[in-house]
């Protein structure tokens, strides 16, 4: 009989591969599409992320109101909101994401497809991630969150719903659910593009469901008195770190839902590669791109730790709990995302930081 440590592995495995798979056969990528929407007028890949939102958000909701899980329990819906995190540690994510070329996510992706360029990064990010938890750059966190934090009133979180709820009562979620899941699928759906981009349509579903089995399996099926499973759904920074521990000392921790995630992503891009026949080595042109690499991977694990999670943790797993910092976190992502990819362009930062205070320069180019 299978222990609890093993079947939250394997529930991490199961939606961390549904999402390699989105990842690599479904183009799902979101560097991808804030470049698209960037500089190529080309709103599908969002619109595939938006519509994920949607359904994750209605699935969580939903297993929420059934009693199946407690959001409260999450790191999201904690009583403040952590306005230095968000802001601070999204730009600075931002800005290594687009140093990069791709995310936490979108990094291990990119193993499973033979690109040995992102198990640097991988290693990096992983090792950043976990100075930023609990190692030296955890005071510059600490120094940097907790002085810029709001604190809700007592007996409230920084859950949507729980803001609204002076006013609505017990109203309130239901229409912050309905209302915002409603407005994401007509803008996903209305002009018919993303329909006719049955990949980018499927890998939309793919991933918000995937994000609903996450808060599922540890918060129902990782429900055990003698050993619970940590309530949470996907993200790739502090999974990354975790699984770098987990390596190097396997017999000093256990496998769980964020390792098996990490696992799956890979084994998913792996599978979806191999059956597409692009799996293909890679490797760096030359030490510049090594250390573009590097120092994206170090900004991306920094300030995903700050701004408590990535633009899947926070982007689809916080936003499903209606937490305040999901979408500031991901303005701030995609602000710094925007100076990156100025940057990779251009190659100098002072260009590319007076066109984002510019508004001109968010239009089409």
């Amino acid at each position: 009989m299978l222990n609890q440590s093993a079947i939250m592995f394997a529930c991490g495995l199961f939606a961390g591969a549904v999402l390699g798979v989105a990842g690599r056969a479904g183009r799902f990528c979101t560097l991808a599409m804030l470049e698209d929407a960037f500089f190529g007028s080309d709103m599908r890949r969002l619109k595939s992320f938006t519509l994920a939102a949607a359904v994750a958000l209605v699935g969580t909701q939903c297993l929420a109101a059934l009693g199946l899980i407690d959001l409260t329990q999450s790191i999201y819906l904690a009583p403040s909101i952590p306005l230095g995190g968000a802001i601070i540690g999204g730009f600075a994510f931002g800005v290594g994401m687009a140093l990069v070329g791709t995310c936490g996510f979108g990094t291990l992706v990119r193993i499973g497809g033979g690109d040995l360029r992102a198990i640097v990064v991988f290693l990096v990010l992983g090792i950043s991630a976990l100075a930023a938890m609990r190692g030296l750059t955890g005071f510059l966190r600490l120094a940097l969150i907790e002085p810029l934090s709001v604190r809700m009133p007592e007996g409230t979180t920084q859950a949507l719903d729980s803001l609204l709820s002076p006013r609505l009562g017990a109203l309130a979620r239901p229409i912050a659910v309905s209302a915002t899941a409603v407005a994401l699928t007509i803008w996903s759906l209305a002009d018919g593009r993303l329909i006719k981009s049955p990949r980018l349509l499927l890998s939309g579903l793919g991933v918000g469901l995937a994000v609903v089995f996450g808060w599922f399996a540890t918060g129902w099926l990782g429900s055990d008195d003698f050993d619970p499973a940590r309530l949470a759904s996907l993200t790739f920074v502090a999974p990354l770190g975790n699984a770098v521990l987990y390596i190097a000392t396997m017999s000093g921790t256990h496998a769980d839902f964020s390792i098996g995630s990490v696992a799956g992503v890979i084994l998913g891009s792996f599978v979806a590669a191999m059956f597409s026949r692009v799996f293909r080595w890679e490797a760096c042109d030359d030490a510049r791109e090594l250390k573009r690499h590097m120092i994206g991977a170090l900004l991306m694990g920094t300030g995903g730790i700050m701004s408590m999670g990535c633009t899947i943790g926070q982007g689809l797993s916080a936003f499903s709990t209606l937490a305040v910092s999901a979408p500031l976190t991901m303005l701030a992502i995609a602000c710094g995302a925007r100076v990156g990819l100025e940057y990779t362009m251009t190659g100098e930062w002072r260009p590319a930081l007076r066109n984002l205070l510019s508004v001109h320069s968010w239009s089409t180019k």
